[in-house]
């Protein structure tokens, strides 16, 4: 089997695992985005901690979406480390 065949079909793979790491994370992730809503509404003032984890959620799928199109060879978690690629402003 050629290269470029093994490499498809290891996408598929990473596609269904990371794809269903995902969905449960994207759970989490607008729960999360509800809590820091209410906090803001009530407090005036975000948790940075909760907007620098979604921030993770972002990035990852990012990754996931250009890999999966074959835009870049950049494996998205867990097949390698999770990154953030913007900062979390500082207000």
């Amino acid at each position: 089997m050629k290269k470029s065949k093994k490499e498809a079909w290891f996408r598929l793979f990473v596609a269904i695992v990371s794809g269903i790491i995902f969905w449960i994370w994207k759970g989490l992730v607008i729960i999360l985005a509800l809590v820091n809503l209410i906090l803001v509404i009530f407090t005036g003032k975000k948790n940075k901690e909760i907007a620098s984890f979604c921030e993770y959620w972002n990035t990852e799928v990012y990754k996931f979406i250009r890999y999966l199109t074959f835009v870049s060879n950049k494996r998205p978690f867990p097949f390698s480390k999770l990154e953030k690629i913007s900062k979390v402003e500082k207000n």
